[in-house]
């Protein structure tokens, strides 16, 4: 079973980076990155990223999750689902809107023109 993780992790590393967005939340940074594979599919990795201090300086924690084509759809209705859960039930008075475009940083591509 190591074995085929290392595999895993070697193939992601050889995945070609075709569309990407950046969304800054405070001391985080969230990266929307859709990745290639080798046999012409597509998949989805969301990085949370942090940087964190210590005596012998500053180094990024980071979080990957890994979405693949079959579960788009479930893990969108479940993050929607959820999202509209706290703007309706859990916090109906707040203005969510007040943010909507602070600190929103413009789509980048790794496709050459």
């Amino acid at each position: 079973m190591y074995n085929l993780n290392l595999d895993i992790v070697e193939a992601h590393k050889e995945s070609q980076e075709v569309y990407s967005k950046k969304v800054k939340a405070g001391k985080r940074t969230y990266f929307f990155d859709v990745k290639a594979t080798r046999a012409n599919d597509y998949y989805l990795t969301i990085t949370e990223s942090k940087k964190q201090y210590s005596d012998e300086g500053s180094r990024y924690e980071k979080h990957k999750i890994f979405l693949y084509k079959e579960d788009l759809n479930k893990f969108l209705e479940a993050l929607n689902s959820t999202a509209e859960h706290i703007k309706t039930e859990l916090l109906p008075h707040y203005d969510f809107d007040k943010f909507k475009d602070f600190n929103s940083d413009s789509d980048r591509s790794n496709q050459e023109d």
